[in-house]
């Protein structure tokens, strides 16, 4: 049996080489769609309308953030966003005063709970705007998180 496993293998990764060597498989033909615009962004308004085509949205208290008050070293800012709000499709962290504003955008397949953790760079002082996309609306929560030693540069 273990001869068998291998020559199969064997027989895909050749598969695989030939199709890649012909040109048959890119690199851009398996990468996902990433909003591009959104993430290059330089303000909180600009990469909301990217990527959610309006800057609109409603502060909500069904979502919560977690994140340090103090964040010792602006390079590694642990953040923790959970929402109850129904049919959350997509979660989105932004820091307002980065360069850059829009740090994590993250797709939730249907029936997903909406709950995320990421680290993130931050440059300065500011606030982690949660966004929570449902139902074709955008629902938004605040959190200020002093940062004492730049992440970006600073």
């Amino acid at each position: 049996m273990q001869r068998r496993t291998f020559l199969k293998g064997t027989l895909a990764g050749s598969a695989v080489a030939v199709a890649a060597g012909a040109g048959l498989l890119s690199p851009q033909a398996v990468l996902a769609a990433w909003p591009k615009a959104a993430f290059e962004a330089k303000s909180v308004d600009d990469a909301m309308s990217s990527l959610l085509g309006s800057a609109n949205n409603t502060p909500s208290g069904d979502i919560k953030i977690k994140a340090p008050d103090i964040a010792e070293n602006g390079a590694v800012v642990p953040i923790t966003v959970t929402s109850s709000i129904a049919d959350a499709s997509a979660i989105s962290i932004l820091a307002s005063k980065n360069g850059t504003p829009l740090a994590a955008n993250f797709k939730l397949g249907a029936g997903a709970k909406a709950d995320v953790s990421t680290r993130i760079k931050m440059g300065k002082t500011s606030d982690i705007i949660a966004v929570v996309k449902s139902g074709g609306k955008a629902f938004t929560a605040r959190k200020n998180v002093k940062v004492t030693i730049g992440g970006c540069g600073g």
